[in-house]
């Protein structure tokens, strides 16, 4: 085993402008991994927002690490059949680029359009999961050439997926640098306990090295919590046994509904000897 594999990852967070102002100096003292959570709204992205760009950009100054975007999502499915809604999840998906690029970033994270109707019917249905692709190509074609521009990766995150091998399916079919797999363990964690999915470690092994983005967040098996690392029955050992036969190297973004607890669950895997 070479020493590279002795190597603690460095753990980040995804902020808002609000928490980024409380966590600054621990995400600067290493150059953690950032996620800005503030441009998943159709509101903010159909709005003005030069100002929070620059906002960002000023409180950011000197930092040099990976940092990105959650994209659009809400209510967005990038399989869509109806080609005229397909037409507004592209335009939600180009103007999160566009926030990327203004902010200097370099990865998005989209939701996979599997649901877990599908996990039980696309077999059944001869050709539905092709298909199910073949929308999702026609909806991102043009938002991956966009992110090809200007080096930012699409990172398709699990949402219901019960198949921890679709995405890197999904992701091989464009063909792309710019389209690669995240995976977040909450969702993961949710899938295996409510809906008879595999365990977490099994979705980062399906990855491989397709995985360049990790939501850690803690969950009960039965839904989607986002709480600390520790406060629910995630086995994070076997996560990061996982993650280490990889040379991928993951962006590894704490992602909780609790910001006041990000410290926190970060303490909690340093104490266990997982990150840094």
């Amino acid at each position: 085993m070479s020493d590279a594999k002795h190597i603690k990852p460095v753990v980040g967070a995804a902020l808002t402008i609000d928490s980024l102002k409380t966590y600054r100096n621990w995400i600067f003292e290493k150059n953690r991994d950032l996620e800005l959570q503030d441009f998943c709204f159709a509101e903010v992205l159909s709005g003005d927002w030069s100002g929070l760009v620059s906002e960002y950009k000023k409180a950011l100054d000197g930092y040099t690490g990976r940092m990105g975007i959650h994209g659009p999502f809400w209510g967005l499915d990038i399989a869509n059949e109806d080609p005229d809604i397909r037409a507004v999840v592209e335009k939600r998906m180009m103007q999160g680029l566009d926030v990327v690029e203004a902010l200097g970033g370099s990865h998005m994270v989209i939701h996979s359009p599997l649901t877990t109707w599908d996990h039980n019917n696309l077999a059944y249905n001869p050709g539905s999961r092709e298909k199910l692709i073949d929308r999702t190509h026609k909806t991102l074609s043009r938002v991956v050439s966009r992110a090809e521009q200007f080096g930012c990766v699409l990172v398709i995150e699990n949402i219901e997926d019960l198949d921890p091998s679709f995405r890197s399916d999904l992701s091989d079919s464009f063909k792309s640098d710019a389209v690669a797999v995240s995976i977040d363990t909450g969702h993961a964690n949710y899938a295996h306990g409510s809906n008879g999915g595999p365990a977490v470690d099994y979705y980062i092994h399906a990855a491989g090295e397709r995985l360049a983005h990790i939501h850690l967040q803690d969950t009960d098996g039965y839904a989607d919590r986002h709480w600390a690392p520790g406060e629910g029955n995630i086995a994070w050992h076997e996560v990061f046994r996982a993650i280490s036969l990889y040379q991928s190297h993951p962006r590894l973004i704490l992602e909780l509904r609790d910001h006041n607890k990000i410290k926190a669950g970060a303490d909690y895997l340093m104490a266990r000897g997982l990150v840094e």
